[in-house]
């Protein structure tokens, strides 16, 4: 956590994290929730994050990248990590003397792995149809499941694929089960862990599954969904700022890099210490902000470290500035970029310090 020397910073909501995680447990009861922490939690502080949960009893998480697993090991030695992206054959070393179950999805790992002495733990990743990360091939498959099942340091824990649509084409969604359990019947092997579903399969799908123990929950545990039936999840995320300067602008005058704004009356501009470099980028010009529960539209350019908002007489330098998070939904911010949500909140830079409500208090 850093010290916050501008008023503008993000707030992260622990409590309503842990809130989502339990509220899609009740609708779950029989499976086990790994919460995925990979890109620093989805730009809510991946360190804190794990805290809060870790608090919670909850002690399986998932990540993208080696790096991620070492930050959280080097504070949490005993919580069981999943690396679900790739892993480079020279540093299955590094995994296994930390402790992190890798994934096993193409035949480059397979072929280091045979050589491997170091107890290791992995997981079979199977490509169902997303043609990114995974075993495609049924001959790929029983070759790597064989060598990894019988190999004398490899404990064979689990085995997964990824949903493409599972926020959209039933049909698709159904092509990538069926081959997935094709697969499964194909090795006829008891996994300890086999999971599936990713936010929105879980919420919508997984209930209907009897072959798989547990699910990871991605984007929903942060309050954020792709699917616009699902209302029941909390928002965890607000981007906050105050105003660094207040300017009274002529009819005719301009404001900001290129002059693309041009006052037509007299008007009132406020300036906040927040731009591209934290990650709120240039494209948001035009859009609103909240102050007091009233929008106020962002007009000129967002330069590197400010941007400027039409605002009234009624806006004071001590009024705060809530950039997203409430009236300003992050969603609308994801409509108004033609992106989604997960880019929105992951694209604020580390230069953006985080103050965290646990509890009923804040920690800064």
């Amino acid at each position: 956590m850093s010290k916050i020397y501008r008023k503008t910073y993000a707030e992260i909501h622990l409590p309503n994290i842990y809130e989502n995680y339990t509220r899609i447990q009740k609708k779950l009861p029989t499976k086990t929730i790994i919460p995925v922490v990979k890109a620093n939690a989805y730009g809510h502080g991946v360190l804190e994050v794990v805290r809060y949960l870790v608090d919670k009893n909850i002690n399986y998480f998932a990540v993208s990248l080696l790096e991620e697993a070492i930050e959280i090991r080097k504070v949490f030695p005993q919580v069981n990590i999943l690396i679900m992206g790739y892993v480079q054959r020279e540093y299955f070393d590094v995994a296994a003397l930390n402790n992190f179950t890798i994934t096993i999805a193409n035949m480059n790992q397979l072929d280091d792995i045979v050589e491997f002495d170091l107890p290791l733990k992995v997981h079979l990743k199977i490509d169902t149809g997303m043609n990114r990360l995974g075993f495609k091939m049924n001959r790929d498959i029983i070759q790597s499941f064989s060598i990894l099942k019988e190999h004398h340091s490899i404990h064979l824990e689990g085995i997964y694929t990824h949903f493409a649509t599972a926020d959209g084409s039933k049909e698709e969604y159904d092509k990538q089960l069926s081959r997935f359990k094709e697969v499964l019947q194909l090795l006829n092997y008891d996994f300890e862990m086999v999971h599936i579903s990713n936010s929105s399969s879980m919420i919508k799908y997984e209930n209907e599954y009897d072959f798989t123990t547990h699910t990871r929950l991605g984007i929903s545990l942060y309050g954020l969904t792709l699917d616009q039936e699902t209302t029941f999840l909390l928002n965890t995320y607000r981007l906050i700022s105050q105003f660094a300067e207040i300017k009274h602008l002529k009819p005719g005058e301009k404001v900001g890099y290129g002059f693309t704004y041009t006052a037509v009356e007299n008007e009132i501009i406020g300036v906040l210490p927040i731009g591209y470099a934290d990650g709120f980028i240039r494209q948001n010009q035009g859009g609103d902000v909240e102050i007091r529960d009233k929008r106020y539209q962002i007009i000129g350019r967002i330069c590197m470290d400010q941007m400027f908002v039409r605002i009234d007489k009624s806006v004071t330098l001590d009024d705060q500035v809530i950039i997203f998070g409430g009236l300003i939904s992050i969603d609308e911010v994801a409509e108004r970029l033609h992106t989604i949500n997960y880019e929105v909140v992951c694209q604020i830079t580390s230069r953006v310090p985080k103050k965290y409500i646990y509890n009923e208090g804040v920690v800064l």
